[in-house]
C-alpha cells in the first residue's frame, strides 16, 4: 500500500472551519440616517405635519378653515408645477435658474398671439408650449454639447430669455378683461369649483395630476430610472449602456414644456399676461426642491418631496401672516429652513448606499 506523503496527512489535520465576517451593528443614529436616505420624503412629511399641529394652535380657527387650506394650495400652485422641472433638472445634479423666465415668456407667446395677434387659442397655447420646449432644448444643448456647468447656462439663458420677453412684450401687459373676451381658454385654470366649503381651481387640480404623472414616470418607467442612474453616478451610468447626453437633453426639454405649462396656469392664476410676472419664481422653486428633500448633488429625491416642500413654505407663510408675524420674519423662517434642509441632505449623503 502506498505511503501517504507527509504534507497531505498535516492538510488532513488542519482546521476546516471557514472564516465568517459579521457587520457590526448599526445604533439607532446610524439606522434612522440609513431609513431617511432610502425615504427622503419622510422629513418633510413629518415637517409639514407639525406645522399644521403647531399653526393650527398659534393662528386659531381661521388657519384650519378649508377655504383657508385651498387658498394656500392656489398660492403654491405655479411653484409646485415650476418645481416639478426644477426637481428633474436636480435629480440630474444640475440646477435651472431659468424657469421663472420661460414660465413668463411662454405665457407673453401665448397672450400676444391668441389676443394681440388674433390667432387661434389652441395655436397659441401650442406654440407657448414650444417655446418652452425650444427654451429647454437650448439649455440641454449647451449643458450636454458644451460640458458646461448647468448654473452657469442657466443663469445666462434666465438674462436673455427674460430680454426676449420684454422685447417681444413691448413691456406692455395684456388686462384680464381682453383676454375674456378674446381667448378666454387662457384663464381656463384659474376657474374653481367649491369642495366643501373650500374653492379648488383647475390649476390646482392641473398641478396635483401633473405630480401623479412625473411620480410614474421616475419611478415606474425606464426614462425615469436613467434620470436618477445619471445624477447619481453618470460614468456608471454610462459604463452600463445609458445614453447620459440623451437623457439630460430629455430632461432639460420636459423641463422646458413643463415651465411653458406653468405660465398657462399662471395667466389663470392672476388673469392677465404680464412680462414682470414671477420674479421670484426661480428661487422659490428651488426652495421647494431643497426642501422637499431632493439632494443638490443628484440621484436622490421625489416629485412627493417638492409638492411637500412646496405646500411646507405656503402653510408657513400663511400661519405666520395669521399669526400676525411681519412679512420680513416669514422671510427669515423660510431661509431658516431651507438651511436645516440642505445640512440634513450633507449628513444623509453620508450613508454609504
Amino acid at each position: 500500500m502506498t505511503e501517504i506523503p507527509e504534507y497531505e496527512r498535516v492538510l488532513a489535520q488542519s482546521d476546516q472551519r471557514v472564516a465568517a465576517f459579521e457587520a457590526p451593528e448599526k445604533g439607532a443614529i446610524r439606522r434612522l440616517q440609513h431609513f431617511l436616505h432610502v425615504h427622503p420624503t419622510t422629513i418633510p412629511a413629518l415637517v409639514l405635519l407639525l406645522s399644521l399641529a403647531v399653526f393650527s394652535l398659534v393662528a386659531g380657527p381661521r388657519f384650519l378653515h378649508p377655504f383657508n387650506f385651498s387658498l394656500v394650495l392656489q398660492q403654491v400652485t405655479i411653484i409646485a408645477v415650476l418645481g416639478i422641472a426644477q426637481t428633474a433638472i436636480v435629480l440630474t445634479a444640475g440646477i435651472d435658474l431659468s424657469v421663472g423666465a420661460v414660465m413668463v415668456l411662454a405665457s407673453v407667446v401665448m397672450g400676444r398671439l391668441a389676443v394681440t395677434e388674433g390667432v387661434a387659442e389652441p395655436i397659441a397655447i401650442a406654440a407657448g408650449l414650444g417655446v418652452g420646449g425650444l427654451c429647454g432644448l437650448i439649455n440641454g444643448t449647451l449643458v450636454t454639447r458644451l460640458k458646461l456647468p448647468p448654473f452657469i447656462v442657466t443663469l445666462g439663458t434666465w438674462n436673455i430669455y427674460f430680454a426676449l420677453n420684454l422685447w417681444y412684450s413691448r413691456s406692455e401687459t395684456i388686462r384680464a378683461q381682453d383676454i375674456e373676451s378674446d381667448a378666454p381658454s387662457l384663464q381656463w385654470f384659474g376657474e374653481a369649483i367649491d369642495f366643501l366649503g373650500a374653492q379648488v381651481t383647475y390649476g390646482s387640480l392641473a398641478m396635483l395630476l401633473g405630480v401623479l404623472l412625473f411620480w410614474y414616470l421616475f419611478n415606474r418607467t425606464a426614462w425615469g430610472r436613467h434620470v436618477h442612474a445619471a445624477g447619481d453616478d453618470a460614468e456608471s451610468a454610462r459604463l452600463a449602456g445609458v445614453n447620459t447626453d440623451r437623457v439630460l437633453l430629455s430632461v432639460y426639454v420636459v423641463a422646458g414644456i413643463v415651465c411653458a405649462f406653468a405660465g398657462w396656469v399662471l395667466i389663470g392664476r392672476i388673469g392677465s399676461v404680464s412680462p414682470q410676472a414671477g420674479q421670484t419664481a426661480n428661487l422659490d422653486s428651488i426652495t421647494a426642491v431643497v426642501i422637499g428633500g431632493t439632494s443638490l448633488f443628484g440621484g436622490r429625491g421625489s416629485i412627493a418631496g417638492t409638492l411637500l416642500g412646496a405646500l411646507i413654505v405656503g402653510v408657513f407663510r400663511n400661519g405666520l401672516a395669521l399669526s400676525g408675524v411681519d412679512v420680513l420674519w416669514q422671510e427669515f423662517a423660510v431661509g431658516l429652513l431651507i438651511i436645516v434642509a440642505v445640512a440634513i441632505d450633507h449628513w444623509l449623503r453620508k450613508v454609504s448606499a
